[in-house]
């Protein structure tokens, strides 16, 4: 394996100094050492609560403890000397670390002749490069994301190879936590954002009628179709006939975990400048949070500023 040059390390610096200054300018904050990006909640006159932008918390991330492998080092002949393989200097953020280890297990590269963990940003270079990408299946992660648009969440579960997602259920959650999400395109647009707090306030207003109208008929056993025999299926029929008032612009919460590869995939697809203006800022604010956690599995990213006033970060990778 080569060494990483100078020149490209130095460059990779530039990209993590420059993602921790995106991430402090967007308010981000580092909680018992998990990346949160937050997102303020707007209201109408009338109360209606709405977000501008997406609000992103990390919570899981690799634990890598490598000790464990001492028997299994030690059972190999003494003349290979693998349990050198926990003798390193360096320490690694333990995504990299992951890896780096499950790539050295496919050819026993135990030994002192192996990459060290001082020369691990050109082992991941490589594999990028060659795309081996597998090794970056094994570490993973997990965000909790809101003020994001059920809209959004459309396109977001169409790449799923590699990740997981779990969803705000509009059946079994009442519209007292309804909020909604003003697109980037109606914030530059005295109209279009009038327009859009109008509508939101309709919109709450309508849902809340339709639900109580559903509950009264319950009530009344004026409807075999909407009839149940527990409160919880009751509210769960009221709920489903209600929501189809909603629109797409309607605030959903969820867990997103993805690999590290499906993470590098998706940045450079979500947050490329064909990418839709609110899934692109999505990513974007996940990529700033995946480099305070792990930033030689990503650094190979670049901030990219867009004509239009948005950002993104792409790799020159696409799919390792």
């Amino acid at each position: 394996m080569a060494k990483i040059t100078n020149e490209t390390r130095a460059a990779r610096q530039r990209n993590i100094d420059l993602a921790h200054e995106r991430f402090q300018e967007l308010g981000g904050k580092i909680v018992d050492g998990f990346p949160v990006i937050d997102s303020p909640v707007y209201f109408t006159e009338k109360g209606t609560p709405y977000l501008k932008r997406p609000g992103v918390v990390m919570i899981s991330k690799p634990d890598v403890n490598l000790q464990g492998l001492a028997g299994f080092l030690n059972g190999f002949d003494p003349q290979f000397n693998f349990p050198d393989y926990l003798n390193e200097d360096k320490m690694m953020e333990p995504g990299a670390q992951l890896a780096k280890t499950a790539g050295q297990v496919c050819y026993a590269s135990y030994g002192p002749g192996r990459t060290r963990d001082a020369d691990a940003d050109g082992y991941i270079e490589d594999l990028k490069k060659q795309e081996h990408g597998s090794v970056l299946e094994h570490p993973s992660f997990s965000f909790l994301i809101y003020g994001v648009s059920r809209s959004l969440t459309h396109e977001e579960v169409r790449h799923r190879a590699g990740k997981a997602f779990s969803q705000l259920s509009q059946r079994y959650v009442a519209g007292r936590v309804l909020r909604f999400v003003e697109r980037p395109e109606y914030q530059e647009s005295e109209h279009l954002h009038r327009t859009f707090e109008t509508r939101i306030d309709r919109t709450a207003a309508e849902y809340k009628e339709t639900s109580d109208y559903i509950y009264e008929l319950q009530r009344k056993g004026d409807s075999d179709i909407l009839a149940a025999e527990s409160k919880t299926d009751q509210r769960k029929k009221a709920q489903q006939t209600a929501r189809s008032v909603l629109t797409n612009e309607t605030e959903t919460v969820l867990v997103d975990s993805a690999n590290a590869r499906a993470a590098q995939h998706t940045i450079n697809m979500r947050s490329s400048p064909h990418a839709e203006t609110e899934i692109r800022e999505l990513y974007y604010r996940e990529y700033l949070c995946y480099m305070m956690v792990e930033s030689m599995l990503f650094a190979d990213f670049e901030i990219a500023n867009y004509p239009d006033g948005t950002h993104g970060a792409q790799s020159p990778y696409r799919k390792p």
